[in-house]
């Protein structure tokens, strides 16, 4: 009877701590899921619905979790709508119709997240070393980023109706291919350091977690100026599954979080470093800044150093001056980070959750192959690093749960993590061929 009367207390309890702007975003929520199911459910067969349903509850249960999602999924929601009403049903109205041309159209919207991220690293890190203005540049690099996030969900979202005003036929969500996926990783990277921004109540880290969005956009912007990438094509048969939906945004939570924790682990590095002066533990500098300069040499080994090749040197130059950077300025920017203790907690959590939805995203995976190919597991060049960089953290869980590992060790495990992860994400598609191989370089 006790039981059941706490856990009526704390279940009432819940819902009595709702606002009115909760219960309103609930409403929304709620309204444009069915506005979808009876819009669109003649189109979709009993999995997309059953998706489309449980997606209600669960959005409205993340607003709730963490507010300030509430204002992101309103106003991109609201823009990207005018977007698609903006087309009248024709995409010659991109070029003609002002708030499609410079900003709502999914080409302009992704561009102006590439730009405000760009922005946003630049604030971070000019709060970073400002001897007063650092709490307000630091404030602008997170509206920024806030900024970036919502454009690049317009930029999505839009894609996805542009998608089927080609044809009924081409029609997708924009998760299937090298461009795409990009996209996806730039803002669910972002928006999840967003969260321990606000969680943690520091903004140090943006000028670290920024750093891998902002290579991230590099690569975009080349990927789109060399491959016309940002052009929509018909899915190929493999990818016509509602497993797509699923597997794949579930897969970039596991890398975004990944590589958030990796440039964690890169800041307690630094940390750790200026409290005990060995300059040993800046071997990540050094690491990072040699690994740079290979990055123009694995594209020219691809053949694309015509299409491309001074810009990954200059992109080489620019890093080796950030690391250069980072490495004169270490004290200045130990100083401004968070204790050791929060910088562990931030690498760990976002470890756990990564794996998560790694684990769930592999599953996923699995069931979506036997039903494209007839088989679970086929040992794939890109199934094989997925379980490489699956095993790597279950590893690092293992240890850090069931023998304490901490401290060093952890951040330069986390930190490596980031290469496994990044050639599983990338380097499968540069170098080896399988059936995964539709993000062609």
């Amino acid at each position: 009877m006790n039981t059941a009367s706490t856990t009526l207390t704390l279940h009432s309890g819940y819902f009595s701590q709702r606002s009115w702007f909760d219960w309103l975003f609930a409403a929304i929520v709620a309204l444009g899921g069915a506005y979808a199911f009876a819009r669109y459910g003649a189109y979709m067969d009993v999995y997309e619905k059953g998706i489309l349903v449980a997606a209600v509850p669960a959005a409205i249960w993340v607003g709730w979790f963490w507010k300030p999602l509430r204002a992101l999924m309103l106003g991109a929601s609201a823009a990207s709508l005018l977007g698609v009403l903006s087309y009248g049903g024709t995409l010659a109205s991109a070029d003609s119709v002002f708030w499609l041309k410079y900003f709502l159209s999914s080409q302009s919207a992704i561009l102006w997240m590439s730009v405000l991220f760009f922005m946003s690293t630049a604030f971070y890190w000019i709060g970073m070393f400002a001897p007063r203005q650092g709490p307000v540049m630091e404030l602008i690099g997170s509206r920024i980023a806030w900024a970036a996030v919502t454009m690049a969900l317009i930029g999505s979202l839009v894609r996805w109706y542009e998608s089927y005003l080609i044809g009924t036929d081409v029609g997708h969500i924009p998760v299937s291919n090298l461009y795409e996926v990009f996209v996806l990783f730039c803002w669910l990277t972002a928006a999840f350091y967003l969260y321990f921004e606000d969680r943690y109540q520091t903004r140090a880290l943006g000028a670290f977690v920024m750093l891998v969005v902002s290579a991230a956009v590099g690569f975009l912007l080349w990927y789109t100026v060399v491959r016309e990438a940002h052009e929509i094509q018909p899915l190929v048969p493999a990818l016509k599954s509602w497993w797509m939906k699923l597997h794949v945004p579930a897969n970039f939570i596991g890398y975004g979080t990944f590589s958030l924790a990796a440039m964690v682990a890169f800041a307690y590095l630094i940390k750790k470093q200026a409290q005990e002066q060995h300059w040993g533990r800046l071997a990540p500098l050094w690491l990072l800044g040699i690994a740079l300069c290979f990055v123009p040499i694995a594209f020219r080994q691809r053949g694309v150093a015509e299409a491309g090749g001074y810009y990954w040197v200059g992109y080489a130059l620019i890093s080796a001056l950030i690391a250069a950077g980072i490495l004169l300025g270490r004290k200045r920017i130990a100083a401004r980070l968070p204790s050791l203790e929060v910088l562990d907690d931030v690498m760990y959590k976002s470890i756990a959750v990564g794996f998560a939805f790694f684990t769930i995203a592999t599953v996923l995976g699995a069931l979506w192959a036997a039903e494209a190919w007839g088989g679970y597991w086929s040992w794939d060049p890109k199934e094989t690093w997925a379980l490489i960089v699956w095993l790597n953290y279950a590893a690092w869980l293992h240890m850090r749960l069931m023998k304490g590992l901490r401290g060093t060790v952890s951040a330069w495990w986390a930190l490596a993590g980031l290469a496994v992860t990044t050639f599983a994400f990338l380097g499968v598609n540069m170098f080896l061929s399988g059936l995964h191989s539709y993000g062609t370089l």
